[in-house]
């Protein structure tokens, strides 16, 4: 088991940054990579952005790419997603996600909310 915890949401006026943070315990060995997801209203929950445990690598949305970050820090076991030029788009729940050969866990959505 694998168990998440996201923190880091809140409400940012267009332009503005956030940095969301996602805290893995459990069996953590067994993740091969960690994601970000986002769900706005009436609309189907998207994978945001990706990082690998072992070597690192990352993807992106197209709408987010050179906007927003994802890293991790092994010794703390957390990964996180760094958002500038947040815009009124951006606008969703974003879920922490983490993918084992076995399953997918996920943390408890935060809201994030950008006001133009």
């Amino acid at each position: 088991q694998v168990q998440l915890v996201t923190s880091g949401g809140g409400l940012v006026q267009a332009g503005g940054s956030l940095r969301l943070s996602c805290a893995a315990s459990g069996s953590i060995f067994n993740i091969n990579g960690m994601e970000w997801y986002r769900q706005a209203p009436g609309k189907r929950r998207e994978l945001v952005a990706t990082i690998t445990t072992t070597s690192g690598s990352t993807n992106y949305l197209d709408s987010v790419k050179g906007r927003f970050t994802i890293s991790r820090d092994n010794a703390k076991n957390t990964v996180y997603l760094q958002m500038n030029s947040l815009s009124a788009e951006d606008t969703a729940v974003y879920y922490c996600s983490a993918a084992t050969p076995q399953t997918r866990y996920w943390g408890r959505g935060t809201q994030v909310t950008v006001s133009s």
